[in-house]
């Protein structure tokens, strides 16, 4: 397997643990019963458990953009150096922003965010 496949492989891990944490500081705020109903009247997450909600949205969303450049550029064979750069990249901005917006960290978030999203970018410009 190829490193930015592994490295995509490592993402998803990231995704399913920032899901975990959440859930479990969500249980911690609102209870289980309220979770395991259909949320349509839950109240809102605050402090940490609403942070890590609006985190493990926005990393699956972070996947579901990162997953098919990867995958395009591994069925075109075109992983590059420069491929695998953004790939890694791509995964330690991920990392620092689900810590980053958990503590409530803003700007540096936001960039660390702009810096993933455009390591992103890249790899589906290299997939052209």
């Amino acid at each position: 397997m190829s490193s930015e496949l592994s490295i995509l492989a490592a993402y998803g891990l990231v995704v399913m643990i920032t899901i975990l944490v959440q859930v479990l500081t969500a249980t911690g705020q609102v209870g289980l019963v309220v979770l395991a109903k259909s949320r349509e009247d839950m109240p809102a997450l605050i402090g940490i458990a609403g942070r890590l909600d609006r985190t493990q949205i926005n990393s699956v969303v972070a996947m579901a953009l990162f997953a098919p450049a990867v995958l395009l550029l591994n069925a075109q064979g075109g992983f590059t150096p420069g491929t695998l750069l953004a790939a890694q990249i791509f995964l330690i901005m991920r990392i620092a922003y689900v810590l980053l917006y958990a503590t409530g960290i803003a700007w540096l978030r936001t960039g660390v965010w702009v810096t993933g999203f455009l390591a992103t970018g890249y790899l589906y410009i290299m997939a052209l």
